[in-house]
């Protein structure tokens, strides 16, 4: 197959790469490139058979894996089915293992057909199947959804967006549909739609106050019901951050109605009349978070007394009612459309005063939003208390006011305290959105993960400030053998790097803690560090871990080169790549970690 392509004699680079790709190798075109360059004997731009066969060698030959090869092969040429058995048990800790998982692994990546008829493996397949998806870091089990969705919804840490319009800066940045589109393509579940009055009675979305464009509520909303369930089949949230006049209201109201239609949940369940239903029972449902008029008895008896009334009146009782909030022994009014109160069901959005006045008073559908700095207080002070709060009523917790930048704070101190939605700028990359995306990867990108026992458990007596009494910690113990083609510095002319790795944990405050490697200079090919970590965690449940490749640079500080975060215990054991992606989230492929993994309860 390859002399087909040198019918010519000689190939260039592009030919040469995509050859490559042909065969199954995949690279980056960069370290191509400078490969190339420097296999081309006579510098003409073109290489002949020779000289493809030596890069074709330098890309696929991995002596680390050679080296495992090796140990279980008898005769170093090939490793027979019971030799593969062997290291599926010992090294990759294949449960119930037997020959016919060893068979389908020969079946699916030996590519010379002559081995694979004599159940046999080459390095070649050996390669290819430590190369594959089947033995990624992150465990496939937890790619789908697997976790009980049947409890209440605040019994689950749900992905949540903030200024969700916005895919800039908060001043004078844009508001983009892309903003909700990529949103739900990432698998968020609750966004934030902050309306104001438009012209011609027609609310639009913006960040108020500001020069930041403007979108039509009805488009957004039309860009929602087209995408909600493309990622996820449980329910959506629309968080409203609600500045618009009564009258305005009421076409946001039909035009919710209108666009989403039976996707709308504009009604209690029959099952649950005084609890929240579970993210089950809501399947392919749009709740609408917003400020309510009264109770959900309330509304449903008036309800059912509009459609007994014939007068055909519309009183100002129906259209704007004022609902009384009480703040500081004082009362104001805030005008609410009726029609827009009438949506809200099982997420009230109801202003926070204190954990004792919640566990008086508050509803088990109404819901709060707590600032970064007053919940940064609030757990810091009151932890325990926090944790009993979130047990019962769902947390929101947005941005500070000042972040105009759109950056972001970390999420993980208000998971620790069991906040459900912990609101992030999705359009700002960096750690924080990091940690986001990694988290929720778990459960099937489902964007709903069950909070661990001890945050849902109401006769809990932790402190999450402190290492959790009668916890299994995890004893983690990583290998990191290598890197594969990883990122080239853009402060290099070429494809080299001075190459790092940190390795970060993300948890409770016990556990937070990071190592590195050391520094291999001028190597981004495939640099070999073969160091051995160990990492004592106390509350695994809540853990992220964290990999992230530095170019190393004393005078302007280290460079990010790539990076992926996933919670500990969705790791697989053994011999695993590492997937690597981009400051933006865009996957590096196929740049990676090759490490070893191991832990114990």
């Amino acid at each position: 197959m390859i002399r087909d392509d040198f019918r010519g004699g000689k190939i260039n680079l592009e030919k040469t790469f995509h050859l490559l790709e042909k065969l199954n190798i995949r690279c980056n075109y960069i370290h191509v490139k400078y490969i190339f360059k420097d296999n081309d004997r006579l510098k003409q731009g073109r290489i002949t058979i020779e000289e493809f066969r030596s890069i074709y060698r330098i890309i696929a030959h991995r002596e680390e894996i050679i080296e495992i090869f090796n140990t279980y092969s008898e005769n170093r040429k090939f490793l027979f089915e019971q030799n593969l058995v062997d290291f599926l048990e010992q090294e990759q800790y294949i449960c119930s293992m037997n020959k016919n998982i060893a068979s389908e692994i020969i079946q699916k990546y030996e590519p010379i057909e002559e081995v694979k008829e004599a159940r046999q493996m080459s390095i070649e397949g050996f390669t290819r199947y430590l190369c594959s998806s089947d033995c990624q870091l992150f465990n496939n089990e937890y790619e789908k959804v697997y976790q009980d969705m049947t409890h209440p919804l605040n019994d689950y840490f749900i992905s949540s967006s903030h200024n969700t319009y916005l895919i800039a800066d908060q001043l004078v940045g844009r508001s983009d549909i892309w903003g909700y589109i990529s949103a739900l393509i990432k698998g968020c579940r609750c966004l934030e739609i902050d309306c104001w009055d438009g012209s011609q009675n027609q609310p639009i979305v913006y960040h108020g106050y500001t020069f930041t464009s403007k979108l039509l509520f009805k488009t957004v909303i039309q860009a929602i019901h087209k995408y909600a369930f493309i990622t996820s089949d449980y329910p959506v949230v629309l968080s409203l951050e609600n500045h618009c006049s009564p009258p305005q209201q009421e076409v946001m109201a039909d035009d919710l109605q209108f666009i989403l239609g039976d996707a709308l949940l504009s009604d209690m369940l029959d099952d649950f009349p005084d609890k929240l239903p579970s993210p089950e029972a809501l399947k392919f449902k749009i709740l609408v978070r917003n400020k309510k008029i009264g109770t959900l008895a309330e509304t449903r008896e008036r309800k059912n007394t509009d459609k007994r009334d014939n007068s055909g009146k519309e009183t100002e009782s129906r259209s704007r009612i004022a609902l009384r909030l009480f703040r500081k022994k004082k009362v104001r009014k805030v005008k609410l459309a009726l029609a827009l109160s009438d949506l809200v069901i099982y997420t009230k959005a109801e202003k926070f005063r204190s954990f004792h006045y919640s566990r008086l008073y508050q509803q088990f559908n109404e819901s709060n939003s707590i600032g970064e700095l007053q919940a940064r207080k609030l757990s810091k002070l009151a932890a325990h208390e926090f944790v009993l709060h979130t047990m019962k009523f769902i947390t929101r917790i947005y941005p500070k006011a000042t972040r105009t930048d759109s950056s972001n704070f970390n999420p993980q101190e208000f998971w620790n305290v069991g906040c459900q939605m912990v609101a992030l700028n999705f359009q700002t990359p960096g750690l924080p959105m990091d940690l986001q995306n990694g988290k929720f990867l778990d459960n099937g990108s489902a964007g709903y993960i069950l909070k661990p026992q001890f945050l849902r458990d109401i006769e809990t007596k932790c402190n999450l400030n402190e290492v959790l009494e009668n916890n299994n910690p995890v004893t983690l113990i990583i290998r990191l053998i290598s890197g594969i083609q990883l990122p080239p510095s853009n402060l290099s002319s070429s494809n080299k790097a001075d190459t790092l790795v940190v390795i970060q944990i993300f948890g409770v405050p016990n556990d937070q803690v990071k190592q590195q490697t050391r520094v291999i200079k001028r190597n981004a090919f495939s640099p070999r560090w073969n160091e051995t970590f160990t990492f004592i965690i106390q509350v695994p449940e809540l853990a992220l871990i964290r990999f992230v490749v530095e170019n190393e640079s004393k005078i302007t500080g280290n460079e990010f080169l790539g990076q992926y975060t996933l919670p500990v215990l969705c790791m697989s054991k053994g011999y695993r790549h590492v997937p690597l992606f981009s400051k933006g989230g865009q996957s590096l492929e196929p740049a990676a970690l090759f490490i070893y993994v191991w832990y114990v309860r």
